[in-house]
């Protein structure tokens, strides 16, 4: 028996109103059998539809009227009602081969399912798809996807996954475009593997995609210690470090690429992460550079956002005076490659308060110094550095540090354990106008 099992029941929902109770398992609807929380959201869609579901081991049926736009106010279990699709790829960089043991379960599933790209945005290498997929794309049309693409030559392609069956990507973004589905694609770069000449042949590549390809993110590749240990000598050259002379390169390189996308289609289509411009301690693009900021997951604009915000705050500060806070000695924990940046700014926010804020950059431990952003961040590794730290009445985390859930940290450590270790009240912010209402009476 498949299907999706209830976690939680909206107050006041359709499904409240069905009989619906947390524990069901949701089997059917109009006899599609429920494979995921897609297909109940589809399916759930029209005005009328037939609900088959398990209760205690016995089949019930129930038909349903829907109004439009009502919302049906299930929460399930998990989002996958069956198996998750797993990767057949190896590729060099792959971060999951590195991770030690410890962590929280659900990191160690290797997935590359087009169905946790539609939901959640996760990076998938279209590598795994079968003709029923496609047919399933075609019906449903979930846009936008998230593509790992890392290079359009399918020879290189072939290398950096090590895999020697994976198809054509341009062939496969090219049939989604078709279908009429939208697609964020990303590059891991690495240094002499795909660089250089391959990068511009892949800018230009999925540049003929557009508007399909939404977008190209160009990230630097990143190892833990754990997997650079078992890297032969040519692995440890392609997984090396972004230093800054890479960095303005790879500026250098892309630029002419951004003015002329932008030029002939208005967005510049191709961004470069954050760690690029800090690294080459270059200056950030404007914010209208990011285009929306398509993949500010990915860690692309991010930087760019935190300074927007502060130059907003430090506007309603200027026109409407400051606020009666309730700190005075706040400390804020965060990765190495954001801590210069973050710290010019609260020292500017502290100032115009009147407290201290102490920025403290928390080295990784846990996956070693190459990982420096704040999203990888593990609780023990927060706890052991904010131990050291001054005496701190308030103690802020990057909320980005925590699960989609925002209950547990990756070593599987939970908010209310650091607060317990630390002895002291423990917030999670993302943004400074977040900083700034935690900090305000």
């Amino acid at each position: 028996m498949s299907g999706g099992l209830v976690r939680s029941i909206v107050a006041g929902g359709l499904a409240e109103r069905i009989g619906l109770r947390a524990g069901d398992r949701l089997l059917a609807i109009d006899g599609h059998p429920l494979r995921d929380s897609i297909d109940f959201q589809f399916y759930t869609a029209e005005e009328r539809f037939r609900l088959v579901y398990d209760r205690d081991g016995r089949h019930n049926e129930v038909d349903v009227e829907r109004e439009p736009g009502q919302e049906m106010g299930v929460a399930f279990e998990a989002d996958i009602f069956d198996a998750v699709r797993l990767c057949n790829n190896d590729c060099l960089f792959c971060f999951l081969k590195g991770l030690p043991a410890g962590m929280r379960s659900s990191l160690y599933l290797k997935d590359d399912d087009y169905r946790l790209s539609f939901a959640h945005g996760n990076f998938i290498t279209l590598a795994n798809l079968t003709e029923r997929d496609w047919r399933r794309l075609e019906e449903q049309r979930l846009s936008p996807l998230n593509i790992s693409v890392h290079a359009t030559e399918p020879a290189l392609r072939r290398r950096i996954l090590r895999n020697p069956k994976a198809p054509d990507i341009i062939d496969r973004l090219r049939r989604l475009a078709d279908l009429g589905i939208r697609v964020n694609t990303q590059v891991v770069l690495c240094p002499g593997v795909n660089d250089g000449p391959h990068l511009q042949r892949t800018i230009d590549d999925l540049a003929t995609l557009y508007p399909a390809v939404q977008s190209i993110g160009i990230v630097p590749v990143a190892a833990s210690r754990h997997a650079e240990a078992a890297f032969s000598d040519d692995d440890q050259r392609a997984t090396a470090a972004c230093t800054p002379e890479y960095a303005r390169n790879i500026i250098r390189q892309v630029a002419p690429r951004q003015r002329d996308f932008r030029r002939r289609l208005g967005v510049d289509l191709v961004y470069l992460a954050d760690e690029f411009y800090l690294a080459a301690e270059t200056r950030l693009p404007a914010a209208a550079r990011y285009d929306g900021y398509p993949q500010y997951e990915n860690g692309i604009g991010m930087s760019r956002a935190l300074l927007d915000d502060w130059r907003r705050v430090k506007r309603r500060l200027i026109a409407k005076g400051t606020p009666i806070v309730r700190y005075q000695k706040v400390t804020l924990a965060c990765g190495t490659l954001i801590a210069p940046l973050l710290r010019s700014v609260t020292d500017q926010l502290a100032s115009m308060l009147g407290i201290e804020i102490n920025v403290v950059a928390v080295g990784n431990r846990f996956f070693g110094p190459r990982v420096s952003v704040s999203g990888l961040l593990t609780s023990a590794d927060i706890v052991e550095s904010l131990q050291r730290a001054p005496q701190s009445d308030l103690f802020v985390l990057s909320r980005h540090a925590l699960d989609h859930d925002s209950v547990r940290f990756l070593d599987d450590g939970t908010p209310a354990g650091v607060e317990a270790a630390l002895r002291g009240r423990v917030v999670f912010a993302s943004t400074i106008t977040e900083l700034l209402h935690e900090i305000s009476a």
